[in-house]
């Protein structure tokens, strides 16, 4: 088993930052991708960036392109997100997800691929 445990999401204004950590824990050697998915009610979970660990596949949604950066701390077994100028629409639950599988590309990545999850950290931006 793998627990995934999320931290940093908050409040912040439009055009601010945050950084968002998960820390994996349990059978740590058991899973080759980890990705942050967010959600929204009434919307389906999405991928946002993926990182693949036995590789050097990092993935990005068009929409977090060049303002979300995703990485890992292989010693602290934790996976970061740093969001720059976030906007409003970057509001959810953000979720920390780890796979038994390699990354594929970001789309085509479902949340059915992920077997352990966080129990997730919300990301309120403002207008």
């Amino acid at each position: 088993q793998v627990q995934l445990d999320e931290s940093g999401g908050g409040s912040v204004q439009a055009g601010g930052s945050l950084r968002l950590a998960c820390l994996a824990s349990g059978a740590t050697s058991g899973y080759h991708c980890l990705a942050w998915f967010r959600q929204t009610p009434g919307k389906e979970r999405e991928a946002v960036a993926s990182f693949g660990i036995h590789g050097p596949l990092i993935d990005y949604i068009d929409s977090v392109k060049s303002r979300f950066t995703i990485s890992r701390d292989s010693s602290k077994n934790t996976l970061y997100l740093q969001m720059n100028n976030l906007k409003p629409e970057d509001s959810a639950m953000y979720y920390c997800a780890a796979s038994r599988f390699n990354c594929y590309p970001i789309l085509d990545q479902a949340p059915d691929d992920y077997t352990w999850w966080g129990q997730g950290t919300r990301v309120t931006v403002s207008s």
